[in-house]
């Protein structure tokens, strides 16, 4: 209801009320509200779920593109799928963003595949391979910069997908232009090449189509901007820019690639080179040893192959990952190392008295003064006691000169006697000795003082010498002071010593004694004599211990320092037993046996015949002095025989009956 207040003349105002029914006044407002209402929840009903549904395709996508962008962040580039997209931008984007990360993925993979390949040799046709695989290429080729600064070839594809970089069958005798100008301008260039150029240049393999070919010539650069080499890609399809920018981008990481590798085959070849010249140096230090230490290698890697590939008997699990051929290559060859601080004159020290020089020269010559003072004496006692009487002169005379024939030819004998000692042999009898013992205390005079003249070293040794009145008795064989060389302490000769070392070390360091050394009962050598000699393999562990060979190189000293090890522990230098030694060390204690049994470059014995050699080393097998099932190995291989017939002499190379050793 509604009141009005009318204002009149009279100044009575009058009230005008007016009221209309409620219903009445809101029906059609309420009609019109609820017909609105009732439309608008019918077009929610119908467009929500439609309106979702768009939105959701326009949304999925682009999630998925959120997704897709947080995982290459991530360095994730496994690929989920394209979801269709009705909007052409959100269509197009989602493609871009594919390929970019298949680009990535294939860029990275790529680095990937290349930095994972050691070997310089190998990693040349990966090289070529993956980036003609990028560039859709169907051939291509591989140029190098050698150590004369020349482009040389170095990997080839071929049409039937044979990479070759086998160097004999390279026959190209130079480049196309194309590599030239791209060399030149320092970038990739592209350019049609036809089947006569490609031949011109030996390169017939190449050829994809007798008219032209699309190439692309790519020069290859390192860190520092100098050319290390270039690359020739040969593709029957059409060359966009894109694709140019990626291909242009691996090969800047493959140049890169390709340089550091190369920095590290020189390292080896290097390292390779300098363990093959301190084994030369070894084994031209003393014909003693002759191309031992280039022999034994051999043997040895040919022993380790035929473990390797047996598929029977106790080495049939055996197996030598490809990087430990490298340890089994560098023990071997320096397995003898340690022989650098051997002196010459302990290795090849070929009769008893011989240090550097030998000095039975010195025996010999007090022989000399004494047969000298005999014939002084002959001469003497005939002036002294002849008289008036020619005949009773003449019967003197010959007393004399029988006297002085006995005098004279018991010095020969005994001096061939001597001399025949100093020659040593398999053994020296005690009789000998015994002799030698009565023969050192016959005198002679010596008229020169002995102590001038000589170093400081021969000084300390004689010690404190009290002045002597010339001439002085001089035994004929002698022991004396100045023999005596002390040991030094030294790490090694202890017995809680860091390499584990167990050998009886000398007292003396060496012991020069006239005597002594003549009554050496087998060979030439004293007890510190051998050991010097047998402390070549001391020498050689702590030799390669102090190197910091890389993890897959740890095997080398282990494997280098056990050839004279034993199964039985008797062994040295650490009393190793057959289970303390791994395989490798035991082949190379066979290597070195039969190497040295048949050399035939020594020049203090001949080379033994196969028959000999196995037989010897088959008595050694019963001593367990090496590894049995190894040295049947050695024969059913057949290894005696393939190393026999590169290194013996055909006298050397007779039958041998392997059955009655295996």
């Amino acid at each position: 209801a509604i009141v009005i207040k009318l204002r009149m003349q009279s100044g009575t105002p009058l009230y005008l009320l007016i009221a209309i029914p409620h219903n009445e006044l809101f029906e059609r407002v309420r009609l019109i509200r609820d017909t609105a209402f009732s439309i608008t929840a019918i077009f929610l009903i119908i467009f929500l779920p439609i309106t979702f549904y768009m939105a959701s395709r326009i949304s999925n996508p682009l999630k998925r593109l959120a997704r897709e962008t947080n995982a290459i962040k991530n360095f994730d580039f496994n690929e989920y799928g394209i979801l269709p997209c009705s909007i052409s931008e959100v269509e197009n984007l989602n493609h871009s963003m594919s390929d970019m990360k298949s680009t990535i993925r294939r860029f990275l993979d790529i680095n990937m595949i290349i930095a994972s390949e050691d070997n310089f040799e190998h990693l040349l046709p990966i090289l070529l391979n993956e980036t003609l695989s990028a560039a859709k290429a169907e051939s291509g080729a591989l140029y190098l910069i050698d150590q004369q600064n020349h482009l040389t070839l170095a990997a080839l594809k071929n049409l039937s997908n044979k990479t070759i970089i086998d160097k004999t069958q390279l026959s190209g005798s130079g480049y196309p232009d194309i590599v030239s100008r791209a060399i030149e301008s320092e970038k990739p260039v592209i350019d049609q090449l036809t089947g006569q150029e490609l031949s011109d240049k030996g390169l017939n393999i190449l050829i994809t189509n007798t008219e032209q070919d699309n190439s692309i010539a790519l020069p290859l650069f390192n860190r520092k901007h100098e050319l290390v080499g270039a690359m020739l890609l040969i593709t029957r399809n059409k060359i966009e820019q894109g694709l140019l920018e990626f291909i242009t981008a691996i090969s800047s990481s493959a140049a890169i690639t390709l340089e550091t590798r190369s920095l590290i085959q020189a390292q080896k070849d290097l390292f390779e080179a300098f363990v093959k010249l301190i084994a030369s140096a070894i084994d031209a230090k003393s014909p003693y040893t002759g191309g031992h230490c280039a022999r034994v290698p051999v043997i040895t890697k040919m022993l380790a192959k035929a473990a390797n590939d047996t598929r029977e008997g106790p080495y049939k699990d055996f197996n030598i990952a490809e990087n430990e051929w490298e340890a089994i290559h560098i023990a071997s060859w320096l397995h003898d190392c340690g022989k650098v601080t051997t002196p010459e004159f302990v290795v090849d020290k070929a009769t008893k008295l011989e240090t550097i020089y030998d000095r039975i020269h010195e025996i010999r010559m007090r022989f000399e003064v004494l047969y000298r003072d005999a014939q002084i004496r002959f001469w003497k006692n005939l002036a002294e006691q002849s008289s008036a009487d020619k005949k009773e002169n003449e019967q003197l005379k010959h007393q004399l000169e029988q006297i002085l024939a006995q005098e004279t030819d018991k010095l020969q004998n005994d001096f061939t006697f001597i001399a025949q000692c100093n020659e040593g042999g398999e053994f020296m009898a005690e009789d000998k000795i015994q002799r030698l013992k009565e023969l050192a205390k016959i005198t002679w005079l010596r008229h020169f003082s002995n102590n001038i003249g000589i170093s400081e070293d021969e000084k300390i040794r004689k010690g404190k010498v009290d002045r002597e009145t010339l001439p002085v008795s001089e035994t004929l064989l002698g022991d004396k002071k100045v023999h005596l060389f002390p040991r030094k302490p030294a790490a090694f000769t202890s017995a809680d010593n860091p390499w584990g070392f167990k050998m009886k070390v000398p007292e003396l360091l060496y012991n020069r004694g006239e005597l002594y050394n003549l009554c050496v009962e087998k060979g030439t050598l004293s007890e510190e004599e051998r050991f010097k000699i047998n402390e070549h393999i001391v020498q050689t562990i702590i030799m390669l211990s102090q190197l910091p060979f890389p993890r897959h190189l740890n095997q080398v000293t282990e494997i280098a320092g056990g050839h004279h090890e034993k199964m039985d522990g008797s062994g040295y230098p650490k009393g190793l037993k057959k289970d303390q030694m791994s395989p490798v060390a035991r082949m190379m204690a066979i290597a070195d046996i039969f190497e040295a049994l048949t050399a035939v470059d020594r020049p203090y014995k001949k080379g033994k015949t196969l028959s000999e050699a196995i037989r010897i080393m088959s008595f050694m097998v019963k001593d367990q002095h090496i590894d049995g099932e190894l040295f049947k190995l050695f024969l059913s291989s057949g290894i005696y025989k393939q190393y026999a017939q590169q290194y013996l002499k055909t006298e050397q190379i007779d039958e041998v009956d392997i059955n009655q050793f295996l």
